[in-house]
């Protein structure tokens, strides 16, 4: 038997009591299972999580090897063994190899200077940001927008992902295109999307009396010859590594989007707070390791409770767009079905992550997870310090919520009438950050981020490849060079009903 397999042995043989009995068994609960780092509070003392199964999930570490991994990711080393090449995100936050971190901070410097130009009105009288990109290239900057953009009247902000050309025509509604700076993005400046985006966007430019479209635009790229080939000066392209993969990519040059909106004070506190949490993640020891004490839980809940699902839910408006993020970063990390090595997994990879924001989701989907048939993780974010100057009674009706569900998620209650009872001995875990701001904002992304890691260091898998979201993609592509004859009878009559 295998040190993987002796540990998971080990972890499945423990059997903890009711979430309620843990308490009333372990005084110290708190003080084992609650950590502070980064301006957060991180409780997973409403897991079934016990000192017992950590020490099994750190022979289980040890046995998988996660420190070495880890030493690797950090070195540059190639982690990501499909592809040949390492997964240098933490170096543009400065945790990485030193010829990494020079690299990003050249990156950055080059990003800033453009930056600093544009302000002071050498690309013209911009006041607003078009950012065109899809998955990693969207997603982050649109995150980081929303979350602490909602104050600043530097410029206004759009970001666009859909190829629907109803979100284009949602955005040029907002804006003039006289002031209007295009920002692309995309690794490998290939991405159909996102190019079509950018041909109706100078389109756009073009019928709004803009005389050089392509004067507007700036290119975000680890593919910078390519931008340059499309049309874009080189001194408005903005490269960053091509080790960097492109749902880690909002600390490169793929967050301009934000630097120029939120300004670049704020960009290098994002960094520094993620670069915090990375340095947590590298030296800490593992029964008070932040992201992998969760990955501990995402692994006993997944492979040993049988949970399919994990729910995110953000008690802040500004992080609303958190559990879409994640939704990419998790799911398009760690869904796979082999190993590294090309052996099949031994168990569940990563769970479908869902969620939304408090209060709103109690309202629609709490029904199911205090009641239904499924157990589901819960995870609830919130922020000590409110986003708004109204009456504190908002904030604190808000977090009082937040902190009633995982409450009810764990007693339950007991009724005569079935369909009043609450069975309980739900699991949740809360992250409550003492306020939303660029460093905290990053350590928190950071945190996801190595979180995934070691769920997939665990579990043995490479978690920065993406080969499954390629093959319908070259199958679209294929439909205008093959023709239909190739697909089966439905695909074929949905192509005919739709064109004819």
């Amino acid at each position: 038997m295998s040190g993987t397999e002796t540990a998971w042995t080990a972890i499945r043989a423990e059997q903890p009591e009711t979430l309620a009995k843990l308490f009333e068994t372990t005084p110290d609960r708190l003080s084992q299972l609650v950590i502070e780092e980064v301006g957060m509070r991180f409780d997973w003392s409403k897991t079934h999580l016990t000192p017992a199964l950590i020490d099994a999930f750190v022979a289980l570490a040890e046995a998988s090897e996660f420190a070495a991994k880890r030493a690797a990711l950090f070195a540059g080393a190639k982690v990501n063994v499909t592809e040949d090449r390492a997964a240098e995100h933490s170096a543009e936050r400065g945790e990485g190899a030193p010829e990494s971190v020079a690299q990003a901070r050249m990156f950055h410097a080059r990003m800033r200077g453009l930056i600093d130009a544009i302000e002071a009105g050498a690309m013209g009288p911009i006041t607003n940001i078009l950012h065109i990109g899809i998955g990693g290239s969207a997603l982050g900057p649109n995150l980081l927008v929303d979350a602490l953009g909602r104050e600043a009247d530097r410029y206004q902000t759009a970001i666009v992902s859909n190829v629907d050309g109803a979100a284009l025509e949602e955005a040029f509604a907002r804006f003039d295109p006289s002031s209007t700076l295009i920002a692309v993005a995309s690794k490998t400046f290939t991405t159909t999307e996102t190019l079509m985006n950018a041909d109706s966007a100078l389109a756009w430019l073009t019928e709004g009396g803009v005389d050089d479209p392509y004067g507007r635009v700036v290119a975000l790229t680890a593919a910078p010859d390519k931008a340059v080939a499309w049309g874009v000066d080189e001194t408005r392209v903005l490269p960053f590594g091509e080790s960097v993969g492109g749902r880690y990519s909002l600390w490169s040059s793929i967050g301009f989007p934000a630097a120029l909106a939120l300004g670049w004070t704020a960009f290098e506190e994002l960094l520094e707070g993620a670069a915090a949490m990375d340095r947590h993640f590298r030296f800490a020891e593992p029964r008070r390791n932040v992201p992998l004490l969760a990955a501990f839980a995402d692994q006993y809940y997944a492979r040993v409770r049988g949970c399919q699902t994990r729910a995110v839910f953000a008690y802040d408006e500004r992080l609303r767009l958190l559990p879409s993020y994640l939704q990419q970063l998790e799911m398009e990390s760690n869904g796979k079905s082999v190993k590294a090595d090309g052996t099949p997994v031994d168990g569940p990879t990563a769970p479908v992550t869902w969620g939304g924001v408090g209060t709103d989701a109690q309202h629609a989907v709490f029904q199911l997870l205090h009641q239904g048939t499924h157990l589901i993780p819960v995870e609830f974010i919130a922020a000590i310090e409110p986003g708004h100057p109204l009456d504190d009674r908002h904030h604190r009706a808000l977090l009082v919520n937040c902190f009633a569900q995982g409450a009810a998620l764990m007693e339950g209650k007991h009724s005569d009438d079935p369909a009043r009872a609450y069975a309980g001995d739900r699991p949740s875990s809360t992250i409550l950050l003492d306020r939303v701001d660029p460093r905290t904002l990053g350590a928190l992304i950071a945190f996801y981020e190595q979180r995934t890691f070691a769920n997939a260091a665990l579990m043995g898998i490479n978690p920065f490849d993406q080969f499954g979201v390629e093959l319908g993609k070259a199958i679209a592509k294929s439909i205008d060079s093959e023709g239909t004859d190739r697909f089966d009878p439905s695909t074929r009559a949905l192509i005919e009903r739709a064109f004819g």
